[in-house]
């Protein structure tokens, strides 16, 4: 029989990517560990290539990138994030 189970509450660093807007932010946050198919700044659907733990992963305008708990960097969508994340501090009781 299956067990329920509840993630352990993990705080994590995350930016979220805005082309023309935060381009070395986002550099300086992975520190260089990335690579863009193109400038950033050049067009709205620029993606940002990030090397993940299971291979490179295409971070899209808007997507979060969030440094993992091993200091692992992955990409992920807008409505994932705000369903699992909130910053740190809120009291949503």
């Amino acid at each position: 029989m299956a067990e329920q189970y509840r993630k352990k509450p993990v705080v994590i660093e995350a930016i979220q990517y805005l082309p023309h807007e935060n381009c070395a932010e986002i550099e300086a946050f992975i520190n260089g560990d990335g690579e863009r198919d193109e400038p950033c700044t050049e067009r709205e659907n620029a993606e940002w290539a990030i090397e993940t733990l299971e291979g490179t992963m295409w971070a899209q305008p808007g997507d979060w990138i969030i440094k993992g708990v091993q200091g692992e960097f992955y990409p992920c969508k807008p409505d994932i994030f705000e369903a699992t994340y909130e910053p740190v501090g809120v009291d949503r009781g």
